[in-house]
């Protein structure tokens, strides 16, 4: 594993030099993947980006979970649109007691349709993930958010250390792991590279990489500034040389914080993969958008299972 003086030297060489780096250790073709937003609002937690704490007044649609012929319905035109992999999303801190059998059930469903399932429904307790795993769940998605030390200035009502709870549990119970984190909140350049050390011990599956799209009436509403395009690539290269092995994903923030120039130029030298569709409270690229740019980067999509129409 490289030191955190090593990736503090990368990330600050000249940037073409240090793409060049990182478009050595790309997979071979480019993943989509896709997610449900399978209940939305009313979360209990005071994440200062979030637009679904109830902490803040952000006024966005709040509605219960979904039924399971939704999220079946809804997966399947992910699928259409080149995605490979589906993940259903729930508000809230950890999985709701009432709705668990349902998210089973949505499991169940989309791995019997052909479906990577894929859940990313909070932080877990033991008895959770080993019934989640017994379901056949593919993938749980669980983001650390920022690295420790800057933890403390996003969220008070849960700490670092649950967050990793819940990402040794995923790998206990044999799933595999998406685990990311939102860049631009006011972290230092530093706290970007404690962030790729803290992934690389992780060493989850699939990296997606947020970008803070500042929401109106949350704490973090004027942090526009907080990042550029090119330093949106630094960390994506950076990340993707820590950790070679994981699937480095563009994920929230792609279409509000960067250019199509800046998208291509992350395919050809540093992503491996993107959560394709609209996000969890902001809209992103089309799919046929997201595959135009993967196309003129030069690479090849996975699956190639898409339908342009």
């Amino acid at each position: 594993m490289l030191t955190k003086e090593e990736l503090l030297n990368l990330y600050n060489m000249d940037l073409e030099e240090l793409l060049s780096k990182s478009q050595k250790y790309l997979k071979d073709k480019v993943e989509f993947c896709s997610i449900i937003n399978a209940r939305s609002g009313k979360c209990s937690q005071n994440c200062k980006y979030c637009a679904q704490s109830s902490h803040y007044n952000t006024e966005i649609e709040t509605y219960p979970l979904m039924e399971v012929n939704e999220v079946v319905g809804a997966a399947h035109d992910s699928q259409n649109n080149g995605a490979d992999r589906v993940a259903i999303v729930t508000s809230g801190k950890t999985p709701d007691e009432s709705d668990f059998d349902r998210m089973l059930e949505m499991i169940k469903a989309l791995n019997k349709d052909g479906i990577k399932s894929c859940a990313s429904i909070g932080i877990l307790n033991e008895e959770q993930a080993k019934k989640l795993s017994e379901a056949g769940l593919v993938r749980f998605h669980h983001n650390i958010n920022t690295c420790r030390s800057y933890h403390p200035q996003i969220c008070t009502t849960h700490t670092y250390e649950d967050r990793i709870n819940t990402v040794n549990l995923v790998k206990k119970y044999g799933m595999e792991l998406c685990c990311g984190v939102i860049i631009g909140m006011g972290e230092t350049v530093e706290q970007r590279v404690e962030m790729a050390l803290e992934l690389a011990e992780i060493n989850p599956d699939s990296i997606p990489v947020n970008i803070l799209t500042p929401i109106p009436n949350t704490p973090f509403e004027n942090y526009w500034d907080k990042i550029d395009e090119e330093n949106v690539l630094r960390t994506l290269a950076i990340f993707k040389i820590a950790c070679p092995n994981a699937s480095i994903r563009i994920a929230g923030g792609k279409k509000a914080r960067l250019s199509e120039e800046t998208i291509e130029k992350a395919f050809k030298y540093c992503a491996d993969s993107a959560i394709v569709g609209n996000y969890l409270t902001t809209t992103g690229f089309s799919p046929e958008e997201d595959i135009l740019l993967v196309e003129k980067a030069g690479r090849e999509l996975k699956g190639q299972n898409y339908v342009i129409a």
